[in-house]
C-alpha cells in the first residue's frame, strides 16, 4: 500500500494578503504604464496675427510733353529747320494742348535773332484738332498774304514740322480761313493735303 502524504493547505488569511497585494502591484503597474507610455503631444498654439505693412501710394509720375517749334535758320546760301523744344506743363499733357502752345509759339515769332520765320506778323491759329485721320490746322488770313514761293514753303514747312514734332509720321491738313491751302506762293505750286514731312521733302526744298 502506497503511502499517503499529507496535504497542506495554506492559511485563507494569507491566500486573501497575497492576492490583495498582487492587485495592488497590477494597479501601480497599469497606472504607471498608462502615464509614462503616452506620447505627450504639445498643446496648439494659435498663430500671431501677422500685420503686412502698408506700403504708401506712390506718387503719380510727373508726365511732361515737349513739341518743338521749328524756325528758320540761315545755312550757307540756303535756309534749315532749327527746332526749339518748348516744354508743356504736367496739367496739360494731351496732344491738342501741347501742339497749341508751341503753334502759338511759333506764330509770335522768335526771340532769338540767330533764327527768322517767314511766317507773317498777325497770322493767328483759328482752329486745331488731332483727329485719326491727322491733325486739322485753320490759320487766319494773314498767313498766305506775301512773299514768293520760296516764303511760302518756308512757313509750310515751319508749320508742318512743329505740328509733326510728336508724332513726326502725322499727317497735317491745313486749311486758310477754313479752306484748303492748295498752293503755294504766286507761282501756283501745288500743295498735297493732307501734308506730311516725308511728302514736303520729296516735293520741296528750303
Amino acid at each position: 500500500m502506497k503511502q499517503q502524504h499529507p496535504v497542506r493547505t495554506i492559511p485563507l488569511g494569507v491566500v486573501t494578503g497575497f492576492s490583495a497585494l498582487i492587485l495592488a502591484v497590477g494597479g501601480a503597474t497599469a497606472w504607471w504604464t498608462l502615464n509614462h507610455t503616452q506620447p505627450n503631444f504639445p498643446q496648439a498654439q494659435k498663430p500671431a496675427s501677422v500685420v503686412e505693412p502698408i506700403s504708401p501710394t506712390p506718387p503719380a509720375a510727373t508726365v511732361e510733353k515737349e513739341a518743338n517749334i521749328y524756325w528758320l535758320q540761315p545755312n550757307n546760301s540756303k535756309v534749315k529747320l532749327a527746332p526749339n523744344a518748348t516744354a508743356v506743363a504736367p496739367a496739360d499733357t494731351t496732344p491738342n494742348a501741347a501742339l497749341e502752345k508751341a503753334l502759338n509759339g511759333l506764330l509770335a515769332g522768335p526771340a532769338d535773332p540767330a533764327v527768322t520765320t517767314t511766317i507773317p506778323k498777325g497770322t493767328t491759329l483759328k482752329a486745331l484738332e488731332v483727329k485719326p485721320d491727322g491733325i486739322h490746322i485753320d490759320l487766319s488770313a494773314e498767313f498766305a498774304s506775301g512773299g514768293g514761293s520760296a516764303s511760302m514753303q518756308g512757313r509750310v514747312a515751319q508749320v508742318l514740322y512743329t505740328a509733326t514734332s510728336l508724332d513726326p509720321s502725322a499727317k497735317v491738313w491745313l486749311s486758310v480761313d477754313g479752306k484748303p491751302l492748295e498752293n503755294l506762293g504766286g507761282e501756283g505750286l501745288l500743295l498735297e493735303q493732307p501734308m506730311t514731312r516725308q511728302n514736303f521733302d520729296q516735293n520741296f526744298s528750303l
